[in-house]
């Protein structure tokens, strides 16, 4: 990480960031996935990536600069308060997703508007295996 990119970032994420991704994740997953993840989030190794590679892997578009969540991200690291690292979920093919932001998309966008070369730290947790049954109704 550059020095200047820990300027912009905490080390830990906060507490409400893993109670968003498990309320964002439950639309997604059952419950039991949803608690293999969070707690898969909360024991993962920090590092980082670039937040042009986030977008890339997650398929989500980049905010436009007027986006207003976004603003309150950018408007932290203008007055020098950092911004929380964000919660990956890596899926893979057999989940027909390959990386879920489970928190964090308008803090990877306000990082890319700043340099879209900014490393983001972060924390990756990879999706359970899903159950026998369904790998073999998808085949």
């Amino acid at each position: 990480m550059s020095p200047k990119s820990k300027e912009l970032w905490d080390r830990e994420p906060a507490a409400h960031d893993f109670e968003a991704a498990a309320d964002y994740l439950s639309l997604l997953f059952d419950t039991a996935a949803v608690r293999a993840v969070v707690r898969r989030l909360r024991t993962a190794s920090p590092t980082t990536k670039k937040a042009k590679d986030l977008l890339r892997a997650s398929g989500l578009p980049l905010l436009p600069a007027d986006d207003g969540e976004m603003n309150k991200d950018l408007k932290k690291v203008k007055k020098g308060e950092k911004l929380s690292p964000v919660l990956l979920v890596r899926g893979g093919l057999y989940h027909d997703r390959m990386l879920t932001v489970a928190d964090g998309y308008h803090r990877i966008c306000a990082s890319y508007h700043i340099n879209e070369d900014e490393d983001i730290p972060c924390r990756i947790a990879d999706l359970p295996p899903p159950p026998a049954a369904a790998v073999r109704r998808r085949s």
